[in-house]
């Protein structure tokens, strides 16, 4: 076997916004910098808030690509792969179709796929021409949970499949930018992007509830707002609903750190997922979660032991979970301390690199 030492690894990514799928390609690279020879990443498409999170020992391009078949942009990665001769192309998400174009042109790369792919539950429905084609051309796949699994072993053409947990850690020395809204000491957290898996809208039937209850507490949610007809409906549901005082809206932001210390519950109302960074980061900061039940969530939260854990679309059951946190913060502390030993120990850095990398010797 090669040593991991020798192993000249460039992982690739459509963009550095904030994204589940994106801090893990940072992740990789950033991690795998001091344990290989040779540690890159390329952003294809659009830089992004996490580029300031790139450690400097990674070699880092921006490829500037304008569209899905883009010479120039192929021809630049090409140079750059050769001159550093690459030997593995680790693709993020859609990334894989430019790592297919490049594996034609120079056969001695090997292409891993790592599909994040948060809906999860929807496999079915996926545009699977063009990945079944490039399967063809995989060394390997790494998948986020166990269903993607299945799916990835009977739909595509590659059988080395593994399942790897998804890992993050805090960034402790982030400057702070975001002071949250509402009353200190009871404020319930909800980072995720407005997409439709995330389910914003079971958060909102919940809100409604607890402004009955317990008007003093507020949500806030945290990520990208993509400015299309989910976030709309959702604002105006918010103003509808005579919730502007219960529930914030904030949009990207690069200090999740000093936000998770802001908060006092977190939350995640997906309907869809694949094992969310956000839960992770949840964990590491040690705090109570209510959660719905979807995607490898339930291999990190026990019911009742470390957290909440609800069906995906019961909004009284939420309702009732995060009632009983507000009203027992001995239980917020023992949540919160139970599910940082469960991330640690799961979703440490060091035990999925070293799986990779043996993953890697042996395919």
């Amino acid at each position: 076997y090669k040593t991991s030492k020798s192993m000249r690894i460039l992982q690739i990514i459509d963009s550095l916004e904030i994204g589940g799928a994106e801090k893990m390609a940072v992740n990789y690279a950033n991690t795998l910098c001091d344990k290989i020879e040779f540690s890159g990443l390329v952003a294809t498409r659009k830089e992004g808030n996490l580029k300031r999170y790139v450690n400097k020992k990674v070699n880092y391009l921006f490829l500037n690509r304008k569209k899905t078949i883009d010479i120039k942009a192929l021809l630049i990665l090409r140079t750059y792969c050769k001159q550093h001769k690459i030997q593995y192309l680790h693709a993020h998400s859609s990334s894989f179709f430019l790592s297919f174009l490049i594996k034609i042109s120079l056969p001695s790369i090997q292409i891993i796929w790592h599909d994040h792919n948060g809906l999860s539950d929807f496999v079915s429905r996926r545009e699977t021409f063009a990945l079944k084609t490039a399967s063809y051309f995989f060394k390997g796949i790494i998948v986020v949970n166990h269903q993607l699994k299945d799916w990835a072993v009977k739909e595509l053409h590659c059988k080395n499949v593994i399942s790897l947990a998804n890992f993050t850690t805090l960034d402790l020395n982030e400057i702070k930018e975001t002071t949250l809204l509402g009353t200190e000491g009871k404020r319930i957290l909800c980072l995720a992007n407005l997409r439709f898996q995330k389910n914003h809208f079971l958060l909102l039937e919940v809100a409604k509830k607890l402004k009955m209850s317990h008007p003093d507490w507020s949500f806030h949610l945290v990520g990208k707002d993509f400015k299309d007809d989910y976030a709309a409906k959702l604002n105006s549901e918010i103003i509808s609903n005579d919730l502007q005082n219960n529930v914030f809206l904030y949009g990207l932001k690069n200090d999740s750190n000093n936000i998770l210390n802001q908060s006092d519950i977190a939350i995640l109302t997906s309907q869809s997922e694949g094992l969310p960074v956000a839960l992770i980061e949840y964990g590491l900061s040690k705090k109570a979660v209510v959660s719905t039940n979807v995607g490898e969530i339930p291999l990190i939260i026990t019911n009742g032991e470390n957290g909440f854990l609800i069906s995906k679309f019961d909004s009284e059951a939420f309702y009732q979970s995060l009632v009983t946190l507000i009203e027992n913060p001995a239980l917020r502390i023992q949540f919160g301390d139970e599910l940082c030993k469960i991330v640690s120990k799961n979703n440490a850095e060091i035990e999925v690199i070293q799986l990779y990398l043996n993953w890697l010797k042996v395919i």
